[in-house]
């Protein structure tokens, strides 16, 4: 497990303009969001001034018919208050929301387009927090920060604004109070940023070993590792339960305080002004202490979740950071070519090839190799000789160090990578399915392919059958990674979606190792199908299986040591390929017997 370092983010600014260009579809979503923030501050502003006239002109002169029509008034002013909360929280989260399904989709998209080298080195884990986790974090930029700051803003401006007007003594005591709160905030939220970056590592490395633990259940079991994994897992979650209790401990400390110096001010203003009016100061009346007491909370709780808003935005931004520098990786994504690949002939040369998978350390040292159209050929070798490498540069996987690989003439870093790959087919040792149904593994949900389609390509290499005796035939679910079927069936879906893609160019890496009897004779039907008349090339395990290639080229540290027909090969004095052929022979025979 790749264990993910705690890092800061590098420019806020930076990453909020980033953001910012995918509100841009939504321009006037975005104003109404600002309009109705507008709305929301000014209805809350007016409620404690309404009260003030209510409590001065008609609660003490006893006049009911006014006090009944400012009661009225303050009741439609709350309405159209609530109804500006409502659609400003429904618009800022909608608009949030699609912002960070076109973020998660471009994400999603640059993700399916990195080189293999990039998920070589990257976990799992850490991939699928980036596209889940840390994106619903962005989200709440938007939902829960920025937006709710800016009305929080717009409010605490526009009450400061009515309350210097109704009273100006009251209004200053009551910012005696406010650098404490500002102060206390600064801080707060100085210490929340270093906090949620380490959560949101610890979060990653918890969501990458579950990941990895769960996919390899098999092995942890097999091996009896359950209680050390569990140890190992209980170290990582007290690391992340340590985390998120500084993120605690800093809201349970800050909070508190700004309550208390909340409710420290309030009790000043209310003794200072009732002071006043027993003194006979004709600037302070009930009414504003009523007032006060309604505009202190509404002053002070805004400057208090602007905190926690700040907290939220932190979250966010930490994660857009990490976010934005995935989609920053232009050199992980693979180069494609401008021309179309249609139906090759299917004539590979491959000219002097090196490649190396860490600098310095070639695993294809300069090989130089023609296959004619239409020929099978099989590549032996020991265990790291390189064979499947040679598979893995042909389909673009990885970019070769120096050399050439063509087709039919044409360099494969000419062709478009999604046309390229079109034409060439590859069924692996490790077959991957879905947990879907049998024909849309098959289909890939291709449009173009249809089931019937696959089932007249199934009919033809001969696992129709075998298929129609599974529940629901085509339409069985085989569950995540095929675990409903055994390894010989799934390699049977393997042929079959190869089968029906139609490719000019055929691979077989290993696909007829570690079957049953039954599964390698419907796999040996289909292997003589879908090879007919096309390109094949078929790295074997088992050397039985290729005597009758036209070509077999043998493999050692990343050269070609020795190519020819099997009989060629098998009759050659103190040859490679026939000390693995005999050696093999052998190992059979003694199995056997």
């Amino acid at each position: 497990m790749k264990v993910e370092t705690t890092t800061t983010p590098t420019n806020k600014p930076a990453s909020l303009k980033k953001l910012m260009r995918f509100a841009r579809p939504y321009r006037m979503r975005f104003m109404w969001v600002i309009i109705f923030s507008i709305a929301l501050s000014a209805f809350a502003a007016i409620r404690p001034y309404l009260m003030k006239e209510t409590v001065d002109n008609y609660l003490m002169n006893k006049n009911l018919e006014g006090l009944l029509f400012y009661v009225m008034l303050m009741g439609i002013v709350l309405l159209f208050e609530v109804a500006s909360q409502f659609y400003f929280v429904y618009w800022a989260n909608w608009l949030g929301q699609d912002i960070v399904k076109d973020l998660r989709e471009k994400l999603f998209g640059h993700i399916n387009n990195f080189r293999m080298k990039f998920f070589d080195n990257e976990a799992v884990g850490k991939l699928v927090t980036r596209t889940v986790f840390d994106i619903e974090s962005i989200a709440r930029i938007f939902s829960q920060g920025l937006f709710m700051i800016i009305s929080d803003m717009l409010k605490m401006i526009v009450i400061l604004g009515i309350m210097f007007w109704m009273n100006w003594k009251l209004t200053l005591v009551v910012m005696i109070a406010m650098p404490f709160l500002v102060v206390a905030t600064r801080i707060f939220q100085k210490k929340m940023k270093g906090a949620f970056i380490e959560v949101r590592a610890q979060v990653a490395n918890l969501n990458t070993f579950v990941q990895e633990r769960i996919t390899g259940m098999k092995i942890v079991q097999l091996f009896n590792r359950e209680d050390i994994e569990y140890e190992k897992f209980t170290k990582i979650n007290k690391k992340h339960n340590d985390a998120w209790l500084k993120n605690i401990l800093y809201n349970s400390i800050f909070f508190p305080i700004a309550d208390i110096i909340s409710s420290l001010t309030l009790g000043l203003v209310i003794w200072y002004g009732s002071f006043g009016i027993v003194q006979g100061d004709n600037l302070t009346t009930a009414g504003d202490l009523f007032a006060y007491t309604m505009f202190i909370p509404m002053l002070f709780n805004p400057l208090r979740q602007i905190a926690d808003k700040f907290n939220e935005m932190q979250m966010g931004i930490v994660a857009s950071d990490r976010i934005f520098e995935l989609l920053d990786l232009e050199e992980a994504v693979q180069l494609s070519g401008s021309k179309e690949a249609w139906h090759f002939k299917g004539e590979l040369d491959f000219n002097n090839v090196r490649f190396s998978y860490l600098e310095g350390e070639e695993v294809i040292k300069g090989i130089s190799l023609s296959i004619k159209s239409g020929q099978t050929i099989a590549i032996v070798g020991s265990t790291g000789a390189g064979k499947s490498t040679i598979i893995n540069l042909l389909n673009r996987f990885y970019e070769i160090d120096s050399g050439t690989i063509t087709i039919d003439g044409t360099n494969i870093n000419e062709f478009k990578l999604e046309s390229l790959r079109r034409q060439i087919a590859i069924v692996l040792q490790d077959v991957f399915l879905f947990a879907d149904t049998i024909v849309n593994n098959i289909t890939l949900n291709n449009p173009a392919i249809t089931k019937d389609d696959v089932i007249a390509a199934a009919k033809a290499i001969g696992v129709h059958n075998f298929i129609m005796s599974l529940p629901g035939g085509y339409d069985y679910n085989v569950k995540e990674r095929g675990v409903m079927l055994s390894s010989g069936q799934r390699q049977l879906i393997a042929f079959l979606r190869a089968y029906v893609s139609n490719p000019s160019i055929l691979i077989l890496d290993e696909a007829t190792s570690s079957i049953d009897t039954y599964s390698e004779e419907l796999i040996r039907t289909a292997t003589e199908k879908i090879t007919e008349g096309r390109t094949s090339i078929v790295i074997a395990h088992r050397l039985a299986t290729i005597v009758n290639a036209d070509k077999i080229i043998v493999m050692d540290k990343g050269k070609i040591v020795e190519s020819g027909t099997h009989y060629e090969l098998i009759n050659r004095a103190e040859g490679y390929y026939k000390n693995l052929y005999y050696s093999q022979f052998v190992a059979e025979s003694a199995e056997e017997e």
